[in-house]
């Protein structure tokens, strides 16, 4: 029998959440009309198990993917293993891929909790809560393991993309990548990527990491009747991900870089040691047109 999922309701929008799939967010939408605010489930996504059918999910203790199979701690090396059918590299961390336990819940509000012993033992919270048509998302992970690990944090939402679908949002830099979606060279902003001001996702294919962000952005859906004013705490980088010819597409709030943990300086990771905490927070504000 499929877990129950969890309703959250305020004036304006309606959050169906799946604890039990990695504290997936299975839609949000209006409760006038039903529109999406972020993109609506692919069928049979919950049945099956699959958080990235899903609206959302957070990026636990790493965002994206590591390359050469782990990475340096001060304890030495930590191998990770491919842990998705669509990808070679282990991806996203492993909070997304495990029950969360609700600890508490209210009409608006609700606190969710991992205890995870993957790929070390940390112990990660989301507080969820909806108000006055703002969802609001805080991250906190504390490390519990006893030899110090590298820590990253991240969101990962899907948003639905129509043919007028807008983006807003200051970046100062942008990681190229090369077949492997890994990244290979960091560069300035490029004119078609340049999203200072309002203008159309691009037509072609954009998957890469930008840094030098203000934790910023507005997405704006005339077609669906409203926009969203996106804020984020904790976070210097988003990850921009517009797949050519799909419904949706991906801004994700994230601590750091693709591969950071083998890049220069380990960019965005913080070593984290017995009972020490990294947070990251974004809000989403629906307001309509």
């Amino acid at each position: 029998m499929t877990p129950p999922l969890l309703h959250l309701e305020d004036e304006l929008t309606r959050l169906t959440l799946a604890p039990h799939l990695g504290a997936s967010f299975v839609e949000w939408t209006l409760r006038s009309n039903g529109a999406p605010l972020l993109r609506p489930p692919a069928p049979q996504a919950v049945e099956n198990g699959l958080p990235g059918k899903l609206g959302c999910f957070p990026l636990i203790p790493w965002s994206n993917r590591i390359a050469q199979g782990g990475f340096d701690c001060p304890s030495g090396w930590l191998a990770l293993e491919a842990n998705s059918a669509n990808d070679p590299f282990p991806i996203h961390g492993s909070a997304w891929q495990q029950p969360w336990q609700v600890t508490e819940q209210s009409a608006r509000e609700v606190l969710l909790q991992l205890d995870s012993r993957l790929p070390f033992a940390y112990c990660a919270s989301l507080r969820i809560r909806l108000n006055g048509g703002q969802l609001q998302v805080a991250m906190l992970v504390t490390h519990i393991a006893e030899q110090a690990a590298w820590h990253g944090l991240g969101l990962h939402p899907y948003f639905p993309r129509t043919a007028g679908t807008c983006l807003q949002t200051r970046a100062s830099e942008v990681w190229l990548c090369d077949a492997t979606k890994l990244p290979t060279e960091r560069v300035d902003v490029p004119p078609q990527w340049d999203f200072q001001q309002l203008r159309l996702l691009p037509d072609s294919l954009v998957d890469n990491g930008f840094g030098g962000w203000d934790g910023q952005c507005v997405i704006q859906q005339p077609d669906l009747g409203y926009e969203l004013e996106c804020r984020a705490s904790g976070s210097d980088y988003f990850l921009l991900y517009c797949p050519v010819g799909l419904d949706f597409f991906c801004i994700e709030p994230v601590s750091h870089p693709v591969n950071a943990h083998h890049l220069p300086g380990r960019p965005g990771l913080r070593l984290l040691e017995q009972g020490q905490s990294v947070a990251l927070g974004f809000s989403m504000q629906c307001r309509l047109l």
